[in-house]
């Protein structure tokens, strides 16, 4: 008769069934039985739900994130698009002011497609593919509590559902939980030391709107429009007109202190006109919309260290917005927690998921993505008044003025406009900035002139007026 002990398949417990705990619940499958534990009752299609109340902004998962999640979970992009998204060329399909107030023109060579649609039809689509899986069963209703262990070895998760507490022994725990975990007191109470972090907050609040397609719009395909804030001159402000499935434009407006968007309705499409450029405003100033505002105002750069911890327990992991959440405005959350579960799944499959020194190794290679979003989003924000309670060193000043260049070059030359968005991407990492295609144009020409106005095209703007 076998021996149990040594056939037995490794267990796992993954804390959060958002984005981050779905993707990492689906690359564990492969090596063991997972139970994925989630406070809320998850809506049965692409519905809000409580746990992600940012999930009304506009979201759009850039081309390092459409990669992973086909790599991950292959044939899941095309699910999402035959459900209503769709991918769209970058800057090919997109109108856009940089931070620098820079027009990108819209080079149609760049191989960069994103996936554009509203959050609720993205985890929908998600939810549906990794649950279907009979390896990942679904605890709904049920809250993490505390880690079974200690300073070694964390064995499992403490967890109530209703009025019964109970723990749920595993071989790996991993705390998907977002913004809002409790993995650094979990880890003192185990006798740990405390983790490193850091903020950076430039108090970003956002206002989105949904409004119905105006128009002939949903007949062309018509173009994102971004205008994005520029630090250089505070309060930012910003917005982004996102065209989404069911004939619906998602309007996500953006301000940091002093010039923070609101809930009251008939401020909304003044502040889109107040922007640096009013392309938004003009184009929804006579929509129709469709509900009411929502807003948010939790939007802080905040990571945690984990991979740098001198001590790290055996059977424990932190993936996804728990080791470091972004500004939204990045839009590099769905990414970075496509590219934490692939480095999961590659550790794994070079490494036992019960052997000392694996968690080690998963914290640090999730790290890797992580440090790429991180870098690019504080580079921006370090930079708005009291965004941080040290300044940015001269290091910092120094690649900001190199990204302002390279954005100002990407604007006006497709070979420069490739390299900017294999770094925007998350596709490539930030050396990349620093190629031919970049520096050639960068230092020699020739160079068009920059655009002096949003390159809609004539029929774009009758559409939207029709």
């Amino acid at each position: 008769m076998p021996d149990t002990a040594l056939t037995r398949r490794p267990t796992a417990v993954v804390i959060g069934a958002s984005a981050a705990g779905l993707f990492a619940a689906a690359a564990l499958a492969e090596f063991a039985d997972v139970t994925l534990v989630e406070r809320d009752v998850l809506p049965e299609g692409p519905e809000p739900r409580r746990g992600v109340p940012q999930a009304r902004h506009a979201h759009l998962v850039w081309s390092g994130g459409v990669l992973a999640f086909d790599e991950l979970l292959p044939g899941l992009v095309g699910e999402v698009v035959a459900g209503g998204g769709r991918l769209v060329h970058i800057m090919g399909d997109m109108v856009s002011r940089a931070p620098n107030e820079v027009w990108f023109r819209r080079f149609p060579t760049t191989h960069h497609r994103n996936l554009v649609c509203s959050r609720d039809l993205l985890d929908s689509v998600i939810r549906a593919r990794v649950l279907a899986d009979a390896r990942i069963t679904l605890r709904q209703g049920t809250t993490a509590l505390a880690l079974e262990g200690d300073a070694t070895r964390v064995t499992g998760a403490r967890v109530r559902t209703g009025d019964e507490e109970l723990t749920l022994t595993a071989d790996l725990v991993v705390d998907a939980s977002g913004r809002g975990s409790r993995a650094p007191g979990w880890l003192t109470d185990l006798g740990l030391p405390g983790v490193t972090e850091r903020e950076v907050d430039a108090g970003v609040a956002y206002a989105t709107r949904v409004y119905a397609a105006p128009g002939t719009t949903k007949d062309i395909g018509f173009p994102l429009v971004n205008v994005q804030a520029n630090p250089a001159k505070a309060p930012g402000r910003g917005g982004i007109v996102l065209p989404v499935e069911g004939d619906r434009w998602i309007v996500t407006l953006s301000g940091t202190r002093g010039g923070e968007p609101t809930a009251d309705a008939d401020a909304f499409a003044d502040f889109a006109l107040s922007l640096g450029d009013p392309v938004i405003g003009e184009l929804i100033k006579d929509a129709e919309p469709l509900g009411d505002i929502a807003t948010t105002r939790s939007t802080a750069n905040h990571r945690r260290y984990y991979e740098k911890a001198k001590r790290w327990p055996d059977g424990f992991t932190v993936l996804g917005d728990a080791v470091a959440a972004y500004n939204p405005v990045y839009g590099h959350g769905l990414t970075v927690a496509a590219q934490c579960a692939l480095a999961l799944r590659t550790v794994l499959r070079s490494a036992s998921l019960t052997a000392p020194g694996t968690a080690r190794r998963l914290q640090r290679a999730a790290a890797r993505p992580v440090a790429a979003a991180w870098d690019l989003a504080v580079g921006q924000d370090a930079f708005y008044p009291g965004a941080a309670t040290t300044q940015p060193t001269a290091l910092e000043r120094f690649l900001a003025r190199f990204v302002d260049r390279a954005v100002e070059t990407g604007a006006r030359n497709p070979r420069a406009l490739g390299a900017l968005l294999d770094v925007m991407s998350l596709e490539k990492p930030a050396t990349r900035l620093f190629s031919p295609d970049m520096l050639v144009p960068m230092l020699l020409g020739p160079k068009q002139p920059h655009l002096q106005a949003p390159p809609l095209s004539e029929a774009e703007r009758e559409s939207a007026a029709s």
